[in-house]
């Protein structure tokens, strides 16, 4: 089965290369990051072993440690967040709300906590106003039925599938990325 899907994936890219000369693609890849390649690949096999689902390509997920709490996870995020000087922007408690609305119905655990780093956020988007669409990063807490969930946009995604970036950005956006991974990782091990 593996050797099925890396025929496929050869022939893929094999097609779209040869139907990509011209029309200035050529020339938008000499302008994308190092490592860009090895980063759509990888969403590529999330896309195709998802059957499709775009959400589990573009995103980054970890599974929370049974015995972490909801608290636990906040704490983890808040620390790495001061630590980092990532501001927190907001949260919406989207389960809360719900239960509210119908407390007859349990709700599963939903919360997407937002962060931001304004100086890099204002350069990024200087750099591509388009980008503003992503702002503010977040860490989203969901509950399924195996236990707690983080999920937060591939940043890996924004940073090295994009034009290059002038050297001031690149490295204010791996700083966000990395405080973003790090958030993840404590988050779903409850460190803080």
């Amino acid at each position: 089965m593996t050797y099925l899907k890396n025929i496929t994936k050869g022939l893929i890219l094999v097609i779209v290369l040869s139907g990509l000369t011209g029309c200035g693609t050529i020339h938008a890849m000499r302008n994308l990051e190092e490592g860009s390649g090895g980063t759509f690949m990888d969403m590529w096999d999330k896309w195709v072993e998802s059957e499709g689902d775009i959400a589990v390509a573009t995103t980054w997920a970890m599974k929370v440690k049974p015995g972490v709490t909801v608290e636990d996870i906040e704490n983890a995020l808040a620390t790495v967040a001061t630590d980092e000087n990532i501001k927190a922007v907001g949260v919406l408690p989207l389960s809360d709300e719900l239960q509210a609305r119908d407390p007859s119905v349990k709700q599963k655990m939903l919360r997407v906590i937002s962060y931001c780093s304004p100086t890099t956020a204002r350069m990024m988007v200087d750099f591509s106003p388009a980008m503003a669409a992503f702002l503010p990063c977040r860490v989203v807490i969901v509950e399924k039925d195996d236990g707690l969930w983080l999920y937060t946009l591939n940043m890996d995604m924004m940073i090295k599938m994009g034009k290059k970036m002038p050297p001031e950005l690149k490295v204010a956006t791996m700083k966000v990325r990395n405080t973003i991974w790090s958030m993840m990782e404590k988050g779903a091990s409850g460190e803080f």
